[in-house]
């Protein structure tokens, strides 16, 4: 499933595509600044949406076999909570 899918899905519920184009936005740029300030996300029975810090490590150019130094960065981080879960299971 993708955004457009996504869009298609919340039609059925709302009843104009542009309404649920307009729901979907909202909900995925409300998540992503909320990241942003480094915040979480927490969807209950859906799941958590967080950010990390990836420590700085050295990695291997697969070409050359030459190490490398990657520097420390924030990720984004799922967390699928139980509901979910025991769903997909």
């Amino acid at each position: 499933m993708n955004k457009g899918d996504l869009v298609n899905e919340t039609v059925k519920v709302v009843g104009k595509k542009k309404a649920a184009e307009d729901a979907v936005n909202c909900v995925l740029s409300s998540i992503t600044k909320a990241l942003k300030k480094g915040e979480k996300v927490t969807l209950i029975g859906f799941g958590t949406f967080s950010v990390v810090k990836r420590a700085a490590r050295t990695g291997r150019n697969p070409q050359t076999g030459k190490e490398i130094k990657i520097k420390a960065k924030k990720v984004p981080k799922f967390v699928a909570g139980k509901k979910l879960k025991d769903t997909v299971a």
